[in-house]
């Protein structure tokens, strides 16, 4: 009990009294501003060092004070006796992991500059690390040594560190007889020891949280069943779904979605979506899944014959939420026993998008969530996938009182008979009729599009202008196209290869290239009034050709204030 006093003590009265402990020892208490171009960043969370001849100590300030702790923290503490260095990682209130720090190599290059800090004389140092240019201020007034970071701290006690002339941690103040014993309150025997890969990684993870979505899990075409808790297939596999509940959230809180695929036998690009399943009216997209595409509303073009299911926002029925559309790349993992040239092929591929615009509509919630992958192999492909929360990440912002999913087009039964979106064919395109039920201000669609199908002569393979109109009024005109796809070639082992000298996996597509996510744009709508109004999506799609014919996959949302 006489430890946890004297730990409560030190952050009260850090400078206004002098403590004493079971076994009194002189430290020196040093505080440190950080300033960012000449501001002050941490005026309410300081910097401290506490240090002796024997030891010294760094932590934030709200870090020494009981219940205003905020986890994970870490601390650096140095033994200069026995020439070693920790870090401390607090992970919550009973979990304290630690690592020994290597001994580092620090070339420091010395001046004649001196200057005084706080009436201290300081000799002057500099070093280059990873490109930044550091200038140290150190001073030898003292018989300890220590400093606000590990860098430094075998040179005396630096009171500053400039980084690149615009990131400074300066000194504030200095308390010279504070009496306690440094060990009465700080012990390394409560934490485990960690190698410094296994440190950084628990430490890494716990900044933020993890919800997990699909591990491993196969989506292929087959009608083999697969019995783990809490995953659904559908679509002859082609589509898993799973339940997840989302914890409430904060406004600053950020969102990721993550997912990694690997061949496990299917060696062509394909179509990926991640989605959610709404649950607002009598009739899901769930419901479509369990007894079949027929449950789902038709939408149908005044001069054509073709029929859509699911496609468009009804009274009584939303379509799925796209969080992210990604497009599997060719035969990463499965494949890359191909030996082309001297390309070191990935083992897999890796997809991450920011979802924090759906915060509102996750937190404090429950849905399903699925993957679709379109293909018609058995072996299909295996994918990992999480949603990740991290605290803090972002400022306030304009509260979202609207987000209405209105359309989505990808087909994500395809393999349980949902029709492809081939309704760009018509002049019409796709016109959706919503209800504001208030005013919206600041209105934006979000809008994810791709074009495909065709073989060289479609859509896939020609850019074609996407036109959106809000009440028959044009908002955009946009023509989605990507020219990087050369870029992601070592994640393509099966790509065919051309006399030309290029691979399929490099040519540029409608708006998406194999291995890649294809992020959203955001449309600005204006403020829409309370009542009714349309939507409208024009694509000039391409003809048929025989029995290869063009599509177009568009997903939109609309956000509003």
């Amino acid at each position: 009990m006489r430890i946890l006093f004297y730990f409560v003590c030190i952050t009260t009265t850090l400078f206004s009294s002098v403590i004493y402990a079971q076994k009194p020892n002189q430290n020196t208490v040093i505080e440190y501003f950080t300033y960012s171009n000449g501001k002050i960043i941490n005026a309410d969370d300081p910097i401290m060092v506490i240090a002796n001849e024997q030891t010294s100590f760094i932590a934030k300030k709200k870090q020494l004070n009981i219940g205003l702790e905020k986890y994970p923290y870490e601390q650096t503490f140095t033994d200069y006796k026995n020439k070693t260095q920790y870090s401390i990682a607090h992970l919550t209130k009973k979990n304290k992991i630690k690592m020994l720090l290597p001994e580092a190599k620090q070339n420091f290059t010395l001046h004649n500059e001196t200057k005084l800090i706080l009436g201290y004389k300081c000799k002057k140092t500099t070093i280059t690390i990873n490109s930044n240019n550091i200038t140290l201020w150190y001073t030898n007034d003292f018989k300890f040594k220590a400093s606000p970071m590990t860098l430094g701290t075998n040179l005396g006690v630096v009171l500053e560190i400039d980084r690149n002339g615009t990131y400074k941690t300066l000194a504030s103040k200095i308390n010279t007889d504070l009496k306690l014993d440094l060990k009465d309150y700080f012990t390394l025997e409560d934490s485990r020891l960690l190698d410094p890969k296994d440190y950084k990684t628990e430490l890494w993870k716990s900044r933020f949280t993890t919800i997990k979505l699909f591990e491993d899990d196969i989506v292929n075409f087959s009608d083999s069943v697969i019995n783990k808790p809490n995953l659904m297939r559908f679509a002859k596999g082609t589509v898993i779904v799973t339940k997840v509940k989302i914890p409430a959230l904060k406004s600053t809180d950020q969102l990721f979605i993550n997912l990694t695929e690997q061949s496990n036998g299917d060696a062509y690009d394909r179509t990926g979506s991640v989605f959610l399943i709404p649950h607002y009216h009598e009739i899901s997209f769930m419901d479509a899944l369990e007894q079949g595409i027929g449950v789902l509303p038709i939408y149908q073009n005044q001069d054509s014959s073709e029929k859509f299911q699911g496609v468009i926002a009804t009274n009584n029925y939303t379509p799925p939420i796209e969080l992210m559309r990604f497009f599997t790349p060719f035969g990463v993992k499965g494949f890359n026993h191909i030996d082309v040239l001297d390309y070191k092929w990935q083992d897999k591929a890796y997809y991450r998008q920011e979802i924090t615009e759906f915060l509102p509509l996750l937190s404090n919630s429950e849905w399903y969530v699925g993957v679709y992958i379109g293909n018609y192999d058995k072996g299909g492909h295996k994918i990992s996938a999480d949603i990740t929360i991290h605290p803090d990440g972002q400022e306030e912002k304009n509260k979202v009182t609207t987000m209405m999913p209105i359309f989505n087009t990808t087909n994500l039964m395809e393999m349980a008979g949902q029709n492809y979106p081939i309704m760009f064919a018509s002049p019409e395109g796709l016109k959706i009729t919503f209800t504001a039920t208030t005013d919206i201000k600041n209105a934006k669609l979000r809008y994810i599009t791709t074009g495909h199908g065709g073989w060289e002569n479609g859509d896939e393979f020609n850019p074609k202008l996407n036109s959106i109109s809000l009440d028959q009024n044009k908002i955009l005109d946009y023509y989605p196209w990507r020219q990087d796809c050369g870029s992601y070639r070592e994640y393509n082992p099966a790509s065919g290869n051309f006399d030309t000298g290029l691979s399929s996996s490099d040519l540029s597509r409608s708006n998406w290239c194999p291995g890649t996510v294809t992020p959203p744009i955001w449309v600005p709508l204006g403020d829409i009034k309370k009542g009714t109004h349309t939507i409208e999506v024009k694509i000039p799609q391409g003809r048929r050709e025989g029995t290869s014919f063009s599509y177009w996959n568009v997903s939109g949302v609309l956000f509003g204030e």
